[in-house]
C-alpha cells in the first residue's frame, strides 16, 4: 500500500515517473530521443537530464553540502541517464525523508542566498519533474509514441497498491 506520508508520496512518485519516461524513450531511436522541439528545454535527452539535474542541485541544499556541476552541459545515452538518475533519486529521498520537512535550508545561486523550508524545496522539485514530464509526454505523442507512459500520483498509487 502506498504510504499515507505527503513527501514520502512526492518524492517517491517522482522518481518512479521519471522511471516510466526512461522505459518509454528505450523503445526510441538516438535520433528520436535527441530530436529538438521547440517546447521546455528542447529534447527529450535535455528534458530528463534537467529534471535529474534539479533534483541534484536541490538535494545538494538539502543535505547541505556544496552544489555540485550542473548537469545539462553533457550528452549522456539513455542507460547512463538512467543510472545517474537511481543515484540522485536515491539521495534526494534519503536528503527528504531524513529530516523535518519544517526545517529550514540555506543557500546560494547567482550570488543571492536564499532560505527555504524543506517542504518547500520538495514540493517545487516534485512540481518541477511534473511540468518537464508533461512537457515530455507532448514530444513523445508527437514522435509518434502511441502507449505513452503512467505519470501521475493516482497511477502510481494504483500500481504501489497492485504490487
Amino acid at each position: 500500500m502506498a504510504t499515507g506520508n505527503p513527501i514520502e508520496i512526492l518524492v517517491r512518485q517522482n522518481a518512479w515517473a521519471n522511471e516510466q519516461m526512461f522505459d518509454a524513450c528505450a523503445a526510441l531511436s538516438d535520433e528520436q530521443f535527441h530530436r529538438e522541439f521547440e517546447m521546455g528545454v528542447g529534447s527529450l535527452h535535455h528534458t530528463l537530464t534537467h529534471i535529474i539535474g534539479a533534483m541534484q542541485g536541490w538535494g545538494d541544499l538539502l543535505a547541505q553540502r556544496e552544489q555540485r556541476s550542473r548537469l545539462e552541459y553533457d550528452r549522456r545515452s539513455l542507460d547512463e541517464l538512467r543510472a545517474l538518475h537511481q543515484e540522485v533519486s536515491d539521495d534526494f529521498i534519503k536528503s527528504a525523508l531524513e529530516h523535518s520537512p519544517a526545517e529550514q535550508v540555506s543557500g546560494e545561486r547567482g550570488g543571492r542566498s536564499y532560505t527555504f523550508t524543506r517542504a518547500g524545496v520538495i514540493t517545487h522539485v516534485a512540481t518541477h519533474g511534473i511540468h518537464h514530464r508533461a512537457q515530455a509526454l507532448n514530444m513523445l505523442r508527437q514522435i509518434g509514441v502511441e502507449k505513452l507512459p503512467p505519470s501521475s500520483v493516482v497511477e502510481w498509487i494504483l500500481m504501489v497498491d497492485d504490487q
